[in-house]
């Protein structure tokens, strides 16, 4: 099967992001404040999108590869693991939104990997078209 460790990857996101969605409905409400919570739910909704994306674009390429399309699931990966990891680590330690120094860049570079994923898709399809 081609692109095999793709599948798994995003398998295994989904699954954890089932595990983790569900942990913070059931197992956070009400044991942290708010706004942690909130940042934990964020992580998982982040990394829904981009797992349903590259599950998405895994079935796209079966059509037709792109190798915009594996620099996106890269970076997706890349990005869902430091974005949300990030989100998870900082709400689970009560870190969220104070002054985290090095470790408050984890987020946004996560983010900025997710958008670069985004871009890259979009300039390879671009150039495709040419």
């Amino acid at each position: 099967m081609p692109d095999r460790h793709w599948w798994i990857t995003l398998a295994l996101s989904g699954a954890l992001m089932v595990a983790l969605g569900a942990f913070a409905a059931h197992g956070l409400d009400g044991r942290l404040p708010e706004r942690l919570t909130a940042a934990f739910t964020t992580g998982v909704r982040y990394q829904a999108w981009h797992t349903l994306a590259g599950l998405a674009l895994l079935a796209w390429r079966a059509q037709q590869p792109l190798a915009a399309q594996l620099t996106a699931l890269r970076l997706w990966s890349a990005g869902i693991l430091l974005f949300s990891g990030s989100l998870y680590a900082m709400a689970l330690a009560g870190l969220y939104g104070v002054g985290l120094g090095p470790l408050g860049l984890i987020t946004p570079l996560g983010g900025v990997l997710l958008l670069l994923g985004w871009l890259a898709l979009a300039w390879g399809l671009w150039r495709a078209r040419a």
